[in-house]
């Protein structure tokens, strides 16, 4: 049997990725830390990931982030666990959007 397992990948990596067809950016990080500073994306605070899945259906690749990488690892594991989303290319930006604010 095959695991299916996020790829770890640095910001200038899912820089370049975003912009291949049919790819989301999932910020996870809390409403208010996205409406202070973002990179883009769709917001999908942790919590509420299970919740919202159905909003990632329609992308083949999903590129998770947050603040330093501690939410997005959780938030990839738990979409692997997801049914509906075993087809997919699941992205974590290690060490999270930090390095883009300096």
């Amino acid at each position: 049997m095959t695991t299916h397992t996020y790829t770890d990948i640095t910001l200038p990596e899912l820089e370049r990725l975003r912009c291949q067809p049919d790819t989301a950016v999932v910020d996870v990080r809390d409403e208010w830390e996205f409406e202070e500073f973002n990179i883009g994306g769709l917001n999908i605070p942790l919590p509420d990931i299970r919740a919202r899945k159905s909003e990632l259906l329609p992308y083949s690749t999903l590129l998770v982030i947050c603040t330093n990488g501690v939410r997005s690892r959780v938030a990839a594991k738990d979409l692997l666990r997801q049914p509906d989303l075993q087809t997919k290319s699941i992205y974590h930006l290690h060490g999270g959007i930090i390095e883009a604010v300096d």
